[in-house]
């Protein structure tokens, strides 16, 4: 709700810029969604290095 708000006021108070980023904000999307990609991979890395790391822990009954 409060981001609907500042978009109405963005609007009003300078409307050119408003209508800016309403058209390039898909292509902000797609740049930016390559480096989505890379960071979900990066944490499934990090996951599996984790659970390598507490096997033994866990496999002697440790939390």
């Amino acid at each position: 709700m409060l981001g609907f708000l500042l978009w109405c006021l963005l609007f009003v108070v300078c409307w050119p810029l408003a209508i800016l980023a309403l058209l390039l904000w898909p292509l902000v999307w797609l740049v930016a969604l390559p480096f989505r990609l890379l960071g979900i991979a990066v944490d499934g890395v990090f996951g599996l290095l984790r659970a390598v790391v507490m096997l033994p822990a866990r496999v002697l009954g440790g939390r």
